[in-house]
C-alpha cells in the first residue's frame, strides 16, 4: 500500500539543489526546506543565499533557516510542517530530535560507497587517494556521523581525466536519481536497509584545511598529480615557488606526470617557453594551469610568454 509521502528536503549548496530538483519533477510534495542561514560575502558584505534557497524560492517553497537546530522554535516549525519523511543531501548533524521527528525516518544522500569515506569531503579525497571507483549511497541518519543503515548505492567509475568538479557533477546526477528511487521504496513501503560493513581499514574523508592542500614535492609523481586534481576547482592545492629573492604562494590546478628516473634536486624547476616542468622522487610533473598572488587563473603558456624563472627557481 502506497503512503502519500510529505516531505522535507534539507541541503545547502548546487549539489543539493539537483536533488530538490529530481524530487519536485517527480510529482512529491516537499512541504518545507531547510539550509543555512545567509551569510555575509564579498567585499560589500552583501548577504548571500545558499544555492538550495535561491532554487527553492523560485518554487514557491516553504524556507525555514535555523542557526540552531535544537532551539525549540524551529523544532515546532518543523514538526509544523508535519513531513513523514526527510532527505537530507550536504547539510550539517542533525540531533536526535530532528532526524527522530518523522514516522517514515530520515535519510541522507553522501557522495561515497559508504563505509568508505565518511566525513565532509568524499569527492575529494577518492580522487586525491587515486581511487579508481567511488559512488553515491543513501541510508537512513543515526546519531553518528555517515553510519546509519543503508538503503540503496550505485557505484561509478573515476577515470584518469576525472577532477573533483567533473565527479561532482556526475556524483550529482546519479545521485538525484537514487533519492528518486529511494523515495519510492519509502512510498511503496518495501524498504530493506542493511548495516554498514565496519572494518579495519576504512579510509575517511576528513575536511579539508591548508595543510591538507599544501603540495609535498617529496611525494610520488602519482600523489602529487591525484592531489592536484582532487582540488580542481576548489579549494585547490598550493604551494610555494622560490624564485630568486622572491617566495610566492601559488595555487596549482591542473598538472600532467611523467615517471622517469633523474638525479635532479626535488622541487627543482625546469622552464622553457612551452613548459614547466617541477622534480619529484619518481620523475616530474608538469604544471598546465596556476594562479600567482593577485594574477588570474591561468595556462602556462600564458604565465611564460611573461614570467622569468630565474635558474634556481624551486617549488617548496
Amino acid at each position: 500500500m502506497k503512503t502519500d509521502l510529505r516531505i522535507v528536503f534539507m541541503g545547502t549548496p548546487d549539489f543539493a539543489v539537483a536533488t530538490l530538483d529530481a524530487i519536485l519533477a517527480a510529482n512529491y510534495q516537499v512541504v518545507g526546506v531547510i539550509t543555512a542561514p545567509d551569510k555575509p560575502a564579498g567585499r560589500g558584505r552583501k548577504l548571500n543565499e545558499s544555492a538550495v534557497k535561491q532554487f527553492a524560492l523560485k518554487q514557491g517553497l516553504t524556507i525555514l533557516q535555523p542557526t540552531n537546530l535544537k532551539d525549540p522554535g524551529f523544532l515546532e516549525c518543523l514538526k509544523a510542517l508535519q513531513a513523514n519523511v526527510q532527505v537530507v543531501v550536504a547539510f550539517r548533524m542533525l540531533p536526535q530530535a530532528v532526524w527522530q521527528m518523522p514516522a517514515l525516518g530520515t535519510f541522507n544522500l553522501h557522495a561515497s560507497l559508504l563505509p568508505n569515506y565518511r566525513g565532509a569531503a568524499p569527492i575529494n579525497w577518492a580522487i586525491i587517494n587515486g581511487e579508481t571507483k567511488t559512488g553515491v549511497s543513501t541510508f537512513f541518519i543515526d546519531d553518528k556521523i555517515d553510519t546509519g543503515d543503508m538503503i540503496l548505492q550505485e557505484s561509478v567509475a573515476i577515470t584518469d581525466e576525472d577532477n573533483v568538479g567533473t565527479l561532482h557533477d556526475t556524483l550529482m546526477e546519479i545521485g538525484s536519481r537514487l533519492v528518486v528511487d529511494t523515495l519510492k521504496l519509502i512510498e511503496k513501503g518495501v524498504v530493506k536497509t542493511t548495516p554498514q560493513q565496519e572494518h579495519g581499514d576504512l579510509k575517511d574523508a576528513n575536511k579539508l584545511n591548508r595543510d591538507n592542500c599544501k603540495i609535498d614535492w617529496n611525494q610520488s609523481a602519482n600523489r602529487v598529480h591525484n592531489l592536484v586534481r582532487g582540488l580542481n576547482p576548489y579549494p585547490s592545492a598550493w604551494c610555494y615557488l622560490k624564485n630568486n629573492d622572491e617566495t610566492l604562494e601559488i595555487k596549482i590546478y591542473e598538472t600532467r606526470k611523467e615517471l622517469i628516473s633523474h638525479s635532479e634536486e626535488i622541487g627543482q624547476i625546469t622552464a622553457t617557453k612551452k613548459i614547466l616542468k617541477v622534480a619529484v622522487p619518481d620523475g616530474y610533473i608538469f604544471v598546465e594551469n596556476l594562479k600567482l598572488p593577485g594574477k588570474r587563473k591561468m595556462p602556462i603558456m600564458d604565465l611564460l610568454n611573461g614570467f622569468e624563472f630565474h635558474t634556481d627557481a624551486k617549488m617548496l
